[in-house]
């Protein structure tokens, strides 16, 4: 399973399909520099409500952020088996898009498919709303980030240490032996090969944004 989508072209990935570079022009390569290769038509990072619900998000916390210039985007509208987290570039209109476990008192019958949010303590549920990335830190799940709940359904966050972390049960294996992921208790988890690029493309101050449709 490929784990990172690359959309070009805006959120929309309004693009044209790749291709090679005929025998003539590479021999005209020679003399002139070519043309730079048309990037491929992908489908864009989720569905443009949740893009819409993100940005305004963004709006009503930009003097709490840091950093504007990308999103985290948790799509709970889909399956777990599907890479529904996106971080989304504004500055270039790119994003690449993660596998990532919800809690597991969002999913009691663990069916792969996020049936609610809560914000109490104890309830092993992920929480939707907005967040500000915040430092990372060693702990129990090795390199992790702290993560502010920004919106009173998600105030709790930080007492009920709902962060970012990587985890054995949010890895494509899980996918091709169970059809989804396992469940975190309320954080936002994700595998360790994906670990690293989240944690630097999310560095502290910017949103993660998290919802369904």
């Amino acid at each position: 399973m490929k784990r990172r989508n690359f959309i070009t072209a805006g959120l929309l990935g309004i693009t044209g399909a790749a291709y090679g570079l005929s025998s003539r022009t590479q021999a005209a390569s020679r003399i002139a520099p070519s043309l730079p290769a048309r990037p491929k038509i992908i489908p864009p990072a989720g569905p443009p409500a949740m893009i819409d619900r993100a940005k305004a998000a963004m709006a009503v916390h930009e003097s709490s952020l840091l950093h504007t210039d990308r999103i985290g985007i948790a799509d709970y509208s889909l399956h777990s088996a599907k890479e529904r987290f996106h971080i989304v570039d504004l500055a270039n209109g790119t994003s690449q898009s993660f596998l990532v476990a919800h809690g597991k008192g969002s999913d009691l019958r663990h069916t792969g498919w996020l049936q609610e949010f809560s914000n109490v303590p104890g309830s092993e549920a992920s929480s939707g709303g907005s967040y500000i990335t915040s430092e990372t830190y060693v702990g129990k799940h090795g390199t992790s980030r702290r993560l502010k709940g920004l919106d009173p359904s998600n105030n709790l966050a930080e007492p009920r240490a709902i962060v970012i972390h990587g985890a054995w049960y949010a890895e494509p294996e899980m996918i091709e032996s169970h059809g989804k992921l396992g469940r975190s208790q309320g954080c936002f988890a994700f595998s360790e090969s994906d670990l690293a690029i989240i944690l630097d493309r999310l560095g502290p101050g910017r949103l993660l944004y998290a919802d369904k449709v």
